[in-house]
């Protein structure tokens, strides 16, 4: 379970920061590049969408990295998340261990 304070850095920041941009790539640019439209790259880019299972295979192969890393910083920021929220940890800690049976 993720015990630190700091929120994890989110696939739009990563995507930013750690590709676009040394890369010089415009948000047109990787749309095209992903064969996607360029809302769904703004999507991305901005939060406001998840990385899918698709999604992350498309990005490692225009990336050369694997799905599985698109995938971690996703569930990461997610877990992060339900772990900061009071609703979302009001939810967990009513959840009770299961006993083993007799």
């Amino acid at each position: 379970m993720l015990t630190t304070k700091r929120k994890p850095a989110s696939v739009g920041e990563i995507l930013i920061a750690e590709f676009m941009e040394p890369m010089g790539l415009t948000q047109g640019a990787l749309a095209e590049a992903m064969g996607v439209q360029r809302k769904h790259v703004n999507e991305l880019c901005n939060n406001r969408r998840n990385v899918t299972a698709p999604t992350a295979l498309i990005l490692a192969r225009v990336f050369g990295n694997s799905p599985d890393f698109w995938l971690n910083v996703q569930r990461r920021r997610d877990l992060w998340e339900a772990m900061h929220s009071p609703r979302e940890r009001e939810r967990i800690e009513r959840a009770r261990p299961l006993t083993a049976a007799a």
